[in-house]
């Protein structure tokens, strides 16, 4: 009874934590880049105090931290690295003994008989070959795996903030070009209007000024278009609602330059961030619990020993035993599972090798397309270069009363088209560079810090940050 009693002192009291779709809804909808938890999570991150949160223009490293805090994916992979450290405790555990107490009354004893027999006996499992060795080892391994998914996780998240913070920037400088295109584009139907008036021109020229600030127009609805999806784009990967950056100022300072190709590392230094890409890791560390598991199963060959010392009170006697019980391997060996476990191990192998190939694939090709990229802003710069030489030339030719307005204003747009065409290459060679930041894991200019386990912790099943 003391026994039990002490055992059941220490089992731990199951607590339910129901989830409440509505609930949780209703805290996702609430969540604000103002939260305190948010603000001490920055200040954690950053190691200094924030004077204003948030900022009057929030930047990428901001946002990233922002992102770490809310995400519900980087939720589950703390949750999937908390089980897999439980596993440990798991694999270390050791077998409780049993006790086994059989009282016996006898019906018709000889006289002067007690008529009971008492037997107690005790079950010790004992665990052979280093079996407890190995699963610790293993569990430590899987662990492993989780902890570098969790920073994978983190770089994804990371990554997915950047790329619509690119399309949002995109969108949003595109807009206010076409805006500044429009307005030169309705300039320039009101002057060939008023020439058709004035007997100078004919309809044909004026149905094709109207065309073209109709497709200026169409042009710029389907900008603002773009970075209304954008803005839902960046609010997902944050893991807040759209309203909550409806009225934040971004700052895209971190868009404003490219780095030359030969600036982004020696392939020594390519080689080494593509080894150090914490999804590889994952891999690799797959691969030794593989061997792990291997281990084990070889281990089972050989058969655990249960000790079995008791008592016994047979009417009258007092009889001791010492029981050995182990299994014989008589009919099999453990082939079967060594050979599957054989065979899970060639497949993380496999599976690792398939991995850093594509890894290495994923980084030749990210970075042949962020040369080519960088290569065609400077083609780009060269048009816009030559597009504003032809528009100063136009305005002081009409300065000079040398040339009409309705000249300025052709190059004006000649100018905004070509404008817009280098934005579109500049967003093109952000684009190009997020992809060799990805291909390497690692950011190529200073960013948010990408901790394999959020400062912020883990939350239970059922717990929202509001």
């Amino acid at each position: 009874m003391i026994a039990a009693a002490l055992a059941a002192a220490g089992c731990v009291t199951y607590r339910p934590q129901p989830i409440h779709p509505a609930a949780s809804a209703a805290r996702f909808e609430a969540r604000r880049l103002d939260d305190a938890g948010l603000r001490r999570f920055v200040e954690q991150a950053s190691g200094r105090p924030v004077a204003a949160w948030p900022p009057a223009a929030i930047d990428f490293e901001q946002l990233t931290l922002a992102a770490l805090y809310f995400s519900p994916a980087l939720d589950v992979a703390r949750a999937q690295l908390g089980a897999a450290e439980a596993a440990e405790v798991t694999a270390g555990a050791r077998r409780n003994p049993a006790l086994a107490f059989t009282p016996e009354w006898v019906g018709n004893p000889d006289r002067g008989v007690r008529p009971w027999v008492l037997s107690l006996v005790l079950d010790v499992p004992l665990r052979t070959a280093g079996r407890r060795a190995i699963q610790i080892a293993q569990a430590r391994h899987f662990s492993e795996a989780a902890r570098l998914r969790l920073g994978d996780e983190a770089w994804r998240v990371r990554s997915a903030l950047r790329a619509g913070l690119v399309e949002l920037w995109r969108a949003e400088a595109a807009a206010e070009l076409l805006r500044r295109e429009d307005g030169a584009a309705r300039e320039r139907l009101e002057l060939v209007e008023a020439r058709l008036a004035a007997g100078e021109v004919g309809e044909p020229e004026v149905e094709l000024a109207r065309r073209n600030r109709e497709r200026v127009a169409l042009t710029l609805g389907l900008a603002q278009q773009q970075r209304a999806a954008a803005l839902v784009r960046v609010a997902g990967a944050i893991g807040v609602s759209t309203e909550a950056l409806a009225d934040q100022k971004i700052d895209f300072g971190f868009l404003d330059g490219l780095p030359a190709a030969g600036e982004l590392g020696s392939q020594r230094v390519r080689s080494e961030a593509l080894l150090n890409r914490p999804d590889v890791l994952a891999a690799l560390a797959d691969y030794a619990a593989a061997e792990s598991a291997l281990q084990l199963e070889v281990a089972r060959q050989y058969p655990n020993v249960d000790l079995g010392p008791g008592y016994t009170y047979d009417k009258g006697s007092r009889q001791w035993a010492l029981g050995v019980a182990l299994p014989l391997p008589l009919l099999n060996r453990n082939q079967g599972p060594i050979a599957e476990a054989e065979a899970h191990r060639r497949e993380a192998a496999a599976r690792f090798l398939a991995m850093q190939a594509a890894a290495i694939g994923a980084a030749e090709q990210a970075f042949a397309e962020y040369r080519t990229a960088v290569d065609t802003v400077a083609v780009a710069r060269g048009l816009l270069a030559s597009a504003d030489a032809t528009l100063a030339a136009a305005e002081r030719r009409f300065a000079a009363g040398e040339s009409d307005r309705l000249r300025v204003l052709d190059a004006e747009v000649g100018r905004d088209g070509d404008a817009l065409a280098l934005l579109e290459a500049r967003a093109g060679a952000q684009a190009a560079l997020g992809r060799v930041e990805d291909a390497m894991r690692r950011p190529l200019a200073p960013a948010a810090p990408l901790p394999a386990e959020s400062e912020a912790g883990p939350r239970p099943a059922g717990e929202d940050r509001p």
